[in-house]
């Protein structure tokens, strides 16, 4: 017998799709569209169960009670709710652990009377996010990703016709074509295209249909049907977690793209998203994984208005606005990476030169940590810091004097090394040339060096 939950998820489903098949019927979308917004709202309780293994899988059992989620405030409502009453019409958060987090006891301050307070913990909090609005997403599809679409089109005619045939008015070519897809929701862009175009030479008709099939079609944009936000302390617990996903569940991973490092959005936005299959091989439904550090999306949400308003009416952008929320976001930047710090300061107390300390095998004690990611800066960058640090130590600019036994250069060099690279995969990069972090620690002297020269790398790519 079915449950309340049940009955209900049921008949959102149903009105779900009729909203989808009454914009077909009004021509706003077409069948394929349809289709695939159909397959991803036919079954709202299957696929939150898959979302439910997919989380079960990567973290076990929560570790705290499952509580409600308010999105307008971002924050948990202080109410437990039981996980059969939980269902895809509202959001919960709960906390889990990373088993797997590389970062484990690290970092944590000794208090009186051998207490022990964590700085960086091993929890993840995971909010679970309400099955996005029908409404909300026909808009979407419609509007922001149909825009995109004829962007691409319109890109991509232009390039193909400049290289081709340049005997073509290219102007008034874009002007058609545009016109024509801002007119009607269609999503074959070869068909459009090849109907402006009219009788044309075989060579440039074959290159135009090549890149138009390349093309993202405007649905194929709308992934966050279901998704979840894991918030981390650390950016390489994020990562730890992402190689996992691919590990634990290749055949469902559909795509990975890491921003943490992404200093040209204009957002100065940080995070990583990891889009997973929740249907079958044959019945592909997108489920949308965000990571982020904790730190940063206590600043990112208080952006949340200013942009969610940009979604609604584009044309409102303001440039002014949108630097005062880039700044902001520096300090939020600024904020995690002082927190950084104070871990590599942790690092240096306890075990900087103990990872010198070598059991069997000649194995240091601290090999694997931070563990080796492939979600990492270029190779270059390493090497180019690596190289500056060895000189800097052989001159005695960074120099350990407190180890408990003499360190002769290449000991120095190890350490220094293993502290630079623990400032590279947990670090965020600053988008603006803005003041070191303040103080005179070894700590906070190196993190400068390295933050430096990471900055120094990607403001010389631009030129």
């Amino acid at each position: 017998m079915q449950t309340d939950v049940n009955l209900l998820t049921a008949d959102h489903d149903r009105h779900n799709l009729e909203i989808i098949e009454n914009a077909r019927r009004a021509g706003r979308i077409n069948d394929e569209t349809a289709d695939y917004m159909s397959r991803l709202y036919a079954d709202g309780m299957r696929s939150y169960r898959e979302v439910f293994h997919v989380l079960g899988k990567c973290f076990g059992a929560p570790k705290t009670a499952v509580t409600e989620y308010d999105p307008i405030t971002d924050s948990s409502v202080d109410k437990p709710i039981k996980i059969a009453d939980i269902n895809p019409l509202s959001s919960y958060l709960v906390n889990h652990r990373l088993d797997a987090d590389p970062m484990r006891n690290q970092f944590f301050t000794s208090g009186a009377g051998h207490k022990i307070d964590l700085s960086v913990s091993s929890i993840v909090t995971v909010i679970v996010a309400a099955q996005k609005n029908i409404d909300r997403a026909l808009d979407k599809v419609t509007g922001k990703y149909y825009r995109f679409f004829i962007e691409d089109i319109i890109s991509a005619v232009s390039r193909v016709i400049s290289d081709t045939d340049k005997s073509i008015d290219v102007d008034a070519i874009i002007a058609r074509v545009r016109e024509h897809f801002a007119s009607r929701y269609t999503t074959d862009a070869a068909v459009g295209v090849l109907s402006v175009l009219g009788q044309s030479n075989d060579a440039l008709v074959v290159r135009i249909v090549r890149e138009l099939d390349k093309i993202k079609k405007p649905y194929k944009y709308l992934n966050d049907v279901w998704r979840v936000k894991c918030l981390f302390d650390l950016i390489p617990q994020a990562r730890t977690f992402i190689e996992r996903l691919n590990v634990m569940m290749p055949e469902r991973v559909l795509s990975v793209r890491d921003k943490f490092y992404d200093i040209g959005n204009p957002r100065n936005y940080r995070d990583s998203k990891v889009i997973v299959n929740i249907g079958t091989p044959d019945c592909i439904i997108p489920m949308e994984i965000i990571c982020q550090v904790r730190t940063f999306f206590e600043f990112e949400r208080k952006t949340h208005d200013y942009y969610a308003a940009i979604r609604e009416n584009p044309n409102m952008k303001n440039k002014k606005l949108e630097q005062e929320s880039s700044e902001f976001m520096e300090r939020g930047i600024r904020e995690y990476n002082l927190m950084i710090c104070r871990c590599l300061d942790d690092l240096f107390d306890r075990v900087g030169w103990n990872i010198l300390y070598s059991r069997a095998g000649d194995v240091a004690l601290f090999e694997g940590f931070p563990r080796e990611c492939k979600l990492y800066y270029p190779s270059r960058i390493l090497d180019t810091i690596t190289a500056k640090l060895d000189v800097a130590v052989k001159n005695e600019i960074f120099h350990i004097t407190n180890s408990s036994s003499k360190l002769d250069l290449t000991q120095q060099m190890a350490i220094f090394r293993f502290m630079a690279r623990f400032v590279l995969v947990s670090a965020l990069p600053r988008a603006h040339d803005g003041a070191p972090l303040p103080g005179d620690s070894l700590a906070v002297q190196l993190f400068n060096f390295v933050m430096n020269a990471v900055y120094r790398y990607y403001n010389n790519k631009k030129r």
